[in-house]
C-alpha cells in the first residue's frame, strides 16, 4: 500500500483561489457601480431625497 500524499501547499492554493475569486468579484462590482445607469440612478435618488416638497 502507498502512503497518503502530503497536504503541503494546499492552504496556499486555497488562499490563491479565494484571492482570485475576490478580485474577480470586485472587478464585476466596480464595473456595475461605475456604469452610466447606476450613476444616474444614484444621482436621481440623491436629488429626490434633497428636494423639499412644496
Amino acid at each position: 500500500m502507498r502512503a497518503p500524499r502530503s497536504d503541503d501547499g494546499s492552504t496556499t492554493v486555497e488562499y490563491a483561489i479565494v484571492t482570485v475569486a475576490v478580485a474577480a468579484f470586485a472587478a464585476v462590482l466596480y464595473t456595475l457601480l461605475t456604469g452610466d445607469s447606476v450613476v444616474s440612478w444614484l444621482t436621481n435618488l440623491v436629488m429626490k431625497a434633497l428636494t423639499v416638497p412644496s
